[in-house]
């Protein structure tokens, strides 16, 4: 990481080519308003383009060309140390930002990535040791370039005043003072508008056609890494793992449901929400498919789980982040607090009080979240009161209008919890940085927990509360039934038939490009773009569905057949939009899913408890536990035990 001080004037003369109007900026070619390299390992005939920062429409030339001598001066004297270009002109409102060698090779040791030895071995990088490591003198092959670009990111972050400064072409208010953030205070002075990765359309339109244009089942995940990053790739690689994990418990379901009669009336039942006929056949068995698909959903849950372990530690291997080095973080860009020394470092920078931030937990976090905890369940008995007034006066009236109406409760109130879920993510994101957590990994860790406590409660308190107090095993399958089908729907309306209609017809008419426009003019396109949401809504919704399916799905076989049609177009529809929809995003590298994958193994714990409790509300064990002599109570402690 680099800090910044230096002269206020004007740029160097290194950066005297910014004044001059370029009709190319392209990576076959290194024009002349890039910053010069000054390690000769670093020299050059070619320049990629990595990054983009859009300028604020008043920000005045003299300002600019400090902030581009701000990137190129070396770390050694205080800068970023890579390279940038002023874009069409000096008074433009974009700089295009690079990276030499050296200062990509360092960012390599800084975030502890692992590397192809010159044995074949994955190591630890060390820039000491750089010549023994596989293509290190090839940024495009040592590097992917999601890591390239993420690089540059982190080195723009990193950027602090050694000294008070003033900014030239800002009023006073504006001073940086000593160990400043500078981007961050760029950002907030509104000089800064953007910054933000580039797309390389050749490379797009490849992995497009390899991901979701073509037929093919397969999804390229090391394309997905190199493009996109580790992050991003993780992702779709357990969403297409989880989805053709659904195959045995959708075949399953679809056995259950075809060969039991019983099965069969209880679906049509939970559709319908009237009584139905029982289908003639052959005497049910002993067991039924409900004590079977119970038995089958713990049992898979808990295998999924471990298999991908094994899968997320064999990619992190090959992607070189399995022994992602632990290493001091610098105060993330929000962190604020009083100046002093760092017992850990020694270095002057912004210190905040452990306590005060416990203070603030207590007497702010806490609470707010409580008060959503209490909205849901709010929710939750205007849900009962609502559903035995729909039950009376369709007993009373029994017509077709009071048949449909038996869905309204259910599916008000899915979009109830759906509002509620979207308000308290935005809550939750201001409750987390009123806390002030220094480190980027701690504020997303509370960030996610206070949304993983909300989503949990939100979305199963209902199931839990209709499975273990109320015991009405015919209402929680009715439930569960409107919550996938109504789930279903809105997911394909609002992921896969909206996104498409807003690319056809009001983004790409504005994004038209021709051979003939200036590549700055292309770049500046880009920016045009909303910017990449997150996967945080992605992981929510997997969470959800995997706690649907291994939770209570034993009272509703189909439920892993709905999630399986859904997954198979969430995928494409997934990769079309973060292709397509949105601005590139940066992508840290990661060493799997982080909390979201604690997050996923703690559903695969409640599941045995779970499908055991809905297991003794089955009659005919019941039947047989009296037989037996055993209480329910103890079969599910000794199923718990053995969990």
């Amino acid at each position: 990481m680099s800090e910044a001080g230096g002269e206020e004037g004007g740029a160097a003369g290194d950066a005297a080519g910014a004044e001059k109007v370029l009709s190319k900026l392209s990576a076959a070619s290194i024009g002349p308003g890039w910053t010069k390299v000054r390690c000769p390992c670093c020299l050059s005939d070619r320049v990629e383009p990595l990054v983009l920062v859009k300028l604020g429409g008043k920000v005045g030339p003299e300002t600019k060309r400090w902030i581009i001598k701000l990137i190129g001066t070396p770390q050694k004297d205080g800068g970023a140390g890579l390279l940038a270009h002023p874009g069409e002109d000096a008074s433009g409102d974009i700089i295009v930002v690079s990276a030499p060698r050296c200062t990509l090779l360092r960012a390599t040791e800084e975030l502890g990535l692992c590397k192809t030895y010159h044995n074949g071995d994955m190591e630890a990088f060390s820039y000491n040791d750089r010549e023994n490591f596989k293509d290190s003198d090839n940024m495009e092959k040592f590097l992917t370039l999601a890591e390239r670009q993420y690089m540059v990111k982190y080195e723009l972050d990193g950027l602090r005043a050694q000294r008070d400064l003033r900014i030239p072409g800002l009023p006073d208010s504006s001073t940086l003072h000593n160990r400043d953030n500078i981007w961050q205070k760029l950002s907030s002075a509104g000089v800064i508008v953007d910054t933000f990765p580039l797309h390389e359309p050749d490379k797009l339109k490849n992995l497009s056609e390899a991901w979701y244009s073509g037929n093919q089942l397969a999804q390229p995940l090391d394309s997905v890494n190199e493009y996109f990053g580790s992050s991003v790739a993780f992702y779709f690689s357990f969403l297409d793992f989880y989805t053709w994990s659904l195959l045995p418990p959708a075949l399953l379901g679809l056995t259950i449901t075809y060969f039991s009669g019983e099965v069969q009336k209880e679906m049509v039942e939970s559709v319908s929400g009237s009584q139905a006929t029982a289908i003639e056949g052959d005497p049910e068995p002993a067991v039924s498919g409900h004590m079977l698909q119970a038995v089958f959903s713990m049992l898979w849950s808990t295998v999924v789980m471990e298999l991908w372990k094994r899968r997320s530690s064999s990619l992190s291997y090959r992607w070189g982040t399995l022994h992602l080095a632990e290493r001091f973080a610098e105060p993330r860009p929000g962190f604020h607090g009083d100046l002093g020394v760092n017992p850990v470092t020694g270095r002057v920078e912004p210190l905040f009080p452990e306590w005060q931030r416990d203070l603030r937990m207590a007497l702010v976090s806490v609470p707010v979240v409580g008060l959503f905890l209490g909205l849901v369940v709010l929710g939750m008995l205007c849900f009962y009161w609502a559903e035995a007034q729909v039950q009376q006066l369709h007993k009373d009236w029994e017509s077709l209008l009071t048949q449909t109406l038996l869905f309204m409760p259910s599916v008000l109130h899915i979009v109830y919890t759906n509002v509620l879920a979207t308000v308290y993510k935005t809550v939750a994101q201001s409750l987390t940085e009123y806390e002030n957590h220094r480190e980027e990994s701690a504020f997303q860790n509370h960030l996610t927990a206070k949304v993983l406590v909300f989503t949990f409660f939100n979305y199963f308190a209902v199931l839990f509360h209709i499975a273990f107090f109320k015991q009405d095993v015919p209402l929680l399958r009715k439930r569960l039934a409107s919550l996938l089908i109504v789930t279903q729907l809105i997911n394909q309306v609002t992921e896969v038939v909206i996104p498409f209609l807003v690319d056809r017809f009001i983004s790409a008419p504005h994004r038209a490009e021709s051979e003939d426009d200036p590549q700055e003019e292309k770049f500046r396109n880009q920016s045009t773009l909303p910017a990449f949401p997150g996967l945080f809504a992605e992981y929510i919704e997997l969470l959800v569905q995997f706690g649907y399916l291994s939770l209570f799905s034993c009272v509703f076989p189909l439920t892993a057949v709905l999630l399986l049609l859904n997954n198979l177009t969430e995928i494409r529809s997934d990769a079309y939009k973060i292709c397509k929809l949105f601005r590139k995003p940066f992508s840290a590298p990661v060493a799997n899913m982080g909390v979201w994958q604690i997050a996923f193994e703690v559903l695969s714990f409640v599941s045995v408890v779970s499908n055991c409790w809905l297991l003794l509300l089955s009659p005919r064990l019941q039947e047989l536990f009296q037989e037996g002599g055993m209480s329910s109570t103890n079969v599910l402690l000794l199923a718990v035990l053995v969990e």
